[in-house]
């Protein structure tokens, strides 16, 4: 028999149970719908952190405590190191030491209730210099930003975000008030235009202060949680990290580089951790939505044996009339082919609108650009894979139905 006419006789026994037919491709629609919508939000909040790095610029190095995390694990510990202390922050500061150092921005950071009167709002308190206000471009919506006398001064002062001030103050001006971080008081200098959520920090929800205010008087610790340091150049960036890397050996005592207690990252490898951390987890997020697709697959070759049960009489009049074993098994395969294949198209259009509905909600929730980002690939093996599971799931029901003996078959009540 030819193959267009087993095609059309596939199609018409699936027509001839719409409702069973449509139930049976939901698994693999809902897997397939998942699966595009995980890539695609995970390509999207790559491609925002990555844009995010980037617009810090390639002369940017960051300095973090702990060794360069070998695992996920180790790297989460490396939050809790002690590691960069003020003599660490003065030597690098040392012109002989790192010759083409042209900043540094020493870093301190916690999450907390940030109080006014009765008011509360959680939100970050940012320890920095005044070079950070440079660095990001930041400019006051009103009042004024500190600066390094104040930081030398160890001031009080503080500049908040634009959420921060809605959440406290309403519509009342904050200017010249104080609130409190654990029991600590700021004094308002500054307020923040809103600048939108960001991947990785929020100014909106922070209050940004000296850091010698915030290390020692609010979070009475010792250590910094970051610098962040400008080159001179782009060409001199590796020379940078080895002088770093010298200075800080040399001040924490350090002589086998395998027992670094710091790490220094330049842009690019900033760039591949986000992407290596990225891709894993959304392919960890995509396997976890591809179990629907088992599920989906198992209720494919269920539907398909009871198919072949209610279609025995069916099975044994074709080959009554001369159909061969072979017919029968493409009839079948094919039918599982198709509704594998159809539920993955279903699947890759509603994983589309989704995504691209979730791309718009994010974006306004973050008040940033996440861009929608169709996944190609992922839609071209959600096709693959859905007819791979037709195939899968389907050939042993076409075969048992293929090897039906016609006599038995007509019998068959």
């Amino acid at each position: 028999m030819k193959l267009t006419n087993t095609i059309k006789i596939s199609l018409a026994g699936l027509k001839a149970n719409k409702l069973r037919s449509t139930l049976t491709i939901l698994g693999i629609v809902i897997g397939i719908t998942a699966i595009i919508l995980v890539v695609s939000i995970g390509n999207g909040a790559q491609s925002l952190i990555l844009g995010e790095i980037q617009a810090m610029g390639s002369k940017t190095l960051n300095v973090q405590p702990g060794a360069p995390a070998k695992g996920f694990q180790e790297g989460m510990m490396n939050v809790f190191r002690i590691s960069l202390l003020d003599k660490d922050l003065e030597a690098l500061q040392k012109k002989n030491n790192v010759p083409h150092l042209a900043n540094i921005i020493p870093l301190v950071y916690s999450s907390d209730s940030i109080n006014y009167q009765n008011q509360s709002y959680t939100g970050t308190i940012l320890g920095s210099s005044a070079g950070i206000f440079d660095f990001y471009d930041i400019v006051p919506e009103s009042g004024y930003l500190f600066g390094e006398d104040d930081v030398k001064a160890k001031s009080d002062t503080c500049v908040i975000g634009a959420t921060v001030a809605e959440k406290l103050f309403g519509q009342s001006d904050p200017l010249g008030e104080k609130i409190r971080f654990r029991n600590k008081n700021l004094k308002i200098v500054g307020v923040l235009p809103a600048k939108g959520a960001s991947i990785s920090f929020s100014y909106d929800k922070a209050i940004i202060c000296p850091y010698t205010t915030v290390k020692e008087y609010v979070l009475g610790q010792k250590h910094y949680n970051e610098f962040i340091i400008e080159v001179d150049e782009e060409k001199n960036i590796d020379a940078t990290v080895a002088d770093i890397e010298i200075t800080l050996r040399n001040s924490h005592g350090i002589t086998n580089p395998e027992k670094d207690d710091f790490n220094v990252m330049t842009q690019k490898d900033l760039m591949q951790t986000v992407g290596t951390v990225t891709t894993v987890m959304t392919l960890f997020l995509a396997m976890v939505a591809a179990i629907s697709l088992l599920v989906g697959g198992v209720g494919i070759m269920n539907v398909m044996f009871i198919s072949v049960t209610e279609r025995t009489k069916e099975i044994g009049l074709r080959k009554a009339l001369g159909a061969t074993n072979d017919d029968i098994l493409k009839q079948f395969l094919f039918e599982a082919i198709y509704l594998t294949m159809v539920g993955g198209i279903l699947g890759i259009f509603f994983g589309t609108v989704f995504s691209f509905v979730a791309s718009i909600g994010l974006s306004q929730a973050l008040s940033s650009n996440w861009g929608f980002s169709f996944p190609y690939n992922a839609a071209i093996w959600g096709i693959l894979t859905s007819v791979l599971i037709g195939i899968v799931f389907g050939i042993y029901p076409a075969m048992s139905a293929s090897k039906k003996n016609p006599i038995d078959a007509l019998r068959y009540e």
